[in-house]
């Protein structure tokens, strides 16, 4: 039922594509981390990683987005700011409102497939 309803590389486990978002809209934009995204491969890449070394790296991107927050004071919110396929992210308190949306449309992803397969 999955595949009917999304697109097909929606199906697919949102390992990198969910952390690198996340990695780069906020760990390289944001807090200039050195984050060096492949977008393009984040989708295609076969390479199945076990589901340990997955959520290894969505705690540690977790961790940074939040480190990211707390360290942002009252002006910084308003200061420019721009990434590739964000035109509408003027400043960091929107590019934060769009990762987090973002980040809830595959949580809601997650839980439906994981109601499909059990």
């Amino acid at each position: 039922m999955a595949q009917s309803l999304f697109p097909r590389q929606q199906c697919r486990p949102p390992r990198a594509p969910l952390t690198g978002n996340l990695s780069y809209y906020v760990g390289a934009r944001i807090a200039d981390s050195g984050y060096l995204r492949n977008r393009d491969l984040e989708f295609t890449e076969s390479r199945q990683p076990p589901k340990a070394e997955v959520l290894r790296k969505f705690d540690e991107t977790i961790a940074l987005v939040l480190t990211t927050l707390e360290r942002q004071s009252h002006a910084d919110w308003t200061l420019a700011y721009s990434a590739e396929r964000q035109p509408d992210a003027t400043n960091r308190l929107a590019a934060f409102l769009r990762c987090a949306v973002h980040l809830d449309h595959h949580v809601g992803q997650i839980i439906f497939l994981s109601r499909e397969v059990s």
